[in-house]
């Protein structure tokens, strides 16, 4: 039995001898301020609780205010962005476009139904022949927001204008020439690597660019309108080259996908001439090493036949275009193109089909001439005030006239390899003689807006009309892309004889009797950036000083609220500043309980003494062994000789803000405040993007 209770006392010592090695085990893992704080009396331990408690209620309540404050402002920063992403990719086109309204300038009797007619010039969709040294991601960066930006505008202008017909005026690629063939190979060795593939791939970008809203228009609204039409297939030099530079193969190409390039349309009751001069424009270069001559052939035939044979056959052609819209109207079987007969397969008598003779009493009606480089002019003829880069020049005697002669104003007359400003002076001409009636010229190709009068064709005495449409990309040199709005209205008869209406534009009018235009610009993109780098830079100065101020101002102030609670004692008694503290209890009152706001700014938190009874800590501290800390001096009796180091403690005891103050705190807030106010507008940036 005794045996059996020494075995018991000397077991149950055992455990407390483990025990004790536990505790003193995980006592030796904490922290130095810990293990301080544990080393405490109880007394200082229940005091510094209650302290702390109050203290940290009154950081909560102005933590909250603090918080509450700088969310607001993330809250806002967000709601910022979001609007002016919703302006800058959105609302500013919108804007931009209903400017142009229709019924906003046109000057038509009220009773007119006018044709509306939209004019495109060098979209040129960027491609790695553009800025071939801008490197990754910048290049792909610009081909993105240049086709974002032609796609908002176009759309735009489908949905806000809503135009009967659509007319590109060449220059539909940048590198179009450079891309080869199947048949044939770029003779400059650093394009070969882009083939027709390429190629490919850039037709099916323009068709989600400008064919996807048409159509997807066009089937959402339900258009019964048959005259509604999209015509691009007028080259530019940028698609084909020009002159003796062009490659037949290429230029195949072109017309196979957007159709034939030397054309005649019936619109809004004017005939619409387009004519492929990059191509006519090889007329009397020398022969080219590129194309195969033969010698019954006169240099470059091959290039500028097609053209060429067009132009002699331009005014039957209108002819016929004419005649058969009219007999289509009236409800007339058109006869007059082929001979209408059946024959057998084996009959060996079949004549020839040829064109059946057009009526000699076909009107001829208004005509518009549509070419990709514009007409020749005499060096210096100025553009007019709505040029952008070069505004006219004002009189040098001050008269406010503009002068005669402005070559800052002008199209330069000249060329180079593979562009050439204006035609030659006899092929401008031929263009007016061989057509006939024309009365308005439009071209691309100089990016800018340009507006002239060409006087001396024996055609059209008082002058014919030209205006260079602008590029509707914000790549192609101006800041202020735009197109060309066109009102057609020229009343008809059955027989094509125009109608007497009263209020038809007379001649003095600029002889405008049929047909008005209007410019209309698209925003300014750089400007759009701009801007959103000036709202970055604000919101990251703003998000800065919130960072600042969240890491600094929002933690407790050491001196105040610890250095002034209990001074140290010189005399390194620990009982001393217990009685000290109890002068303080007694003074304040047993009954109160609560902390008041003054009493955490003091350093003293009241505390009743009618609580639980304090009762000196155990010798052992606790269950914790006191050991010696080589920092803070030796232990005697199990106390701690307080002196100076009290004051370090109580520093100390902030350990809840210490991991968190300084510039580190800083950077992590500002992290995670540019995390919290980019990740929004960035997701709405990006549907804004992809949904346009």
């Amino acid at each position: 039995m005794a045996s059996t209770h020494y075995n018991s006392q000397q077991y149950r010592r055992k455990l407390h001898d483990e025990s004790e090695g536990t505790v003193q085990f995980l006592y030796d893992g904490l922290s130095r301020e810990v293990r301080q704080i544990l080393s405490q009396p109880q007394e200082l331990l229940d005091w510094n609780n209650d302290r702390r408690r109050g203290l940290l209620h009154e950081l909560r309540k102005q933590s909250k205010e603090w918080v509450g404050k700088l969310s607001r402002t993330k809250v806002a920063l967000v709601i910022i962005w979001i609007f002016v992403l919703w302006w800058g990719e959105r609302l500013v086109f919108r804007r931009s476009v209903a400017k142009c309204r229709w019924e906003s300038w046109e000057q038509w009797p009220s009773e007119a139904v006018p044709h509306h007619v939209v004019l495109l010039a060098d979209p040129q969709l960027v491609d790695p022949h553009t800025y071939p040294g801008r490197p990754f991601p910048l290049s792909t960066m610009t081909v993105r927001h240049t086709d974002l930006y032609m796609r908002r505008a176009f759309s735009s202008l489908e949905s806000t204008l809503d135009p009967d017909t659509a007319l590109f005026l060449g220059d539909l690629f940048d590198g179009g020439r450079e891309w080869g063939t199947g048949k044939d190979q770029n003779p400059d060795k650093q394009w070969n690597k882009w083939d027709g593939r390429y190629w490919q791939r850039e037709y099916d970008r323009f068709g989600r660019i400008f064919l996807d809203p048409w159509y997807s228009r066009t089937k959402r609204v339900g258009h019964t309108r048959e005259d509604r039409k999209f015509i691009a297939s007028l080259p530019g030099n940028h698609d084909l080259g020009i002159g003796r530079g062009i490659r037949l193969p290429v230029r195949d190409r072109f017309t196979t996908y957007f159709g034939e390039s030397n054309r005649v349309d019936f619109i809004g009751n004017h005939t619409f001439v387009s004519v492929d001069t990059v191509s006519l424009s090889a007329r009397g270069q020398r022969q080219s090493d590129m194309t195969h001559h033969d010698s019954q052939q006169e240099p470059n035939e091959e290039i500028w036949g097609i053209p060429e044979t067009f132009l002699s056959q331009a005014k039957r052609r209108k002819a016929i275009v004419v005649n058969r819209e009219l007999c289509t109207r009236s409800g007339r079987p058109d006869t007059s193109l082929l001979d209408h007969n059946a024959y057998e397969l084996n009959d060996t008598k079949i004549p020839p089909q040829q064109l059946q003779p057009v009526p000699d009493n076909i009107p001829e009606l208004p005509t518009v001439l549509l070419t990709h480089v514009p007409l020749y002019r005499s060096p210096g003829t100025p553009c007019g005030p709505l040029r952008e880069r070069w505004p006219p020049s004002q009189s040098q005697d001050g008269s406010g006239e503009l002068p005669e002669k402005d070559d800052r104003n002008a199209i330069a007359v000249r060329d180079g390899y593979q562009y050439q400003n204006v035609l030659q002076d006899d092929i401008s001409k031929e263009l007016i003689e061989k057509i006939g009636n024309v009365q308005h010229v439009f071209s691309g190709d100089d990016h800018d807006y340009c507006e002239v009068v060409h006087h001396g064709f024996t055609s059209k005495g008082g002058g014919v009309r030209e205006i260079t449409v602008k590029s509707m990309s914000w790549a192609m040199g101006v800041r202020r892309p735009g197109f060309l709005l066109v009102s057609l209205w020229n009343p008809i008869d059955e027989k094509g004889n125009a109608v007497n209406v009263t209020g038809r534009l007379n001649e003095g009018n600029n002889g405008m009797t049929t047909l008005q235009s209007r410019l209309c610009l698209l925003p300014d993109q750089m400007s759009i950036f701009i801007r959103y780098g000036m709202l970055l830079g604000l919101s990251l100065s703003i998000l800065v000083v919130h960072a600042f101020v969240y890491g600094f101002t929002l933690q407790p102030n050491h001196k105040n609220m610890h250095g002034n609670v209990l001074p140290p004692d010189e005399s390194g008694n620990a009982a001393t500043m217990l009685q000290r503290r109890d002068r303080a209890d007694s003074k304040l009152g047993s009954s109160s309980c609560k902390v008041s706001h003054e009493s955490i700014y003091n350093g003293l938190a009241a505390r009743s003494s009618a609580g639980r009874p304090r009762s000196l800590s155990p010798a052992n501290g606790y269950g914790i062994r006191m050991l010696p800390d080589p920092e803070h001096g030796q232990l005697s009796n199990g106390k701690r000789h307080y002196g100076h180091e009290w004051h370090k403690v109580e520093e100390d005891s902030g350990l809840l803000y210490k991991d968190r103050k300084g510039i580190l705190r800083v950077w992590r807030e500002l992290k995670q405040s540019i995390v919290q106010v980019a990740s929004v507008p960035l997701f709405w940036y990006i549907w804004l993007a992809y949904t346009s």
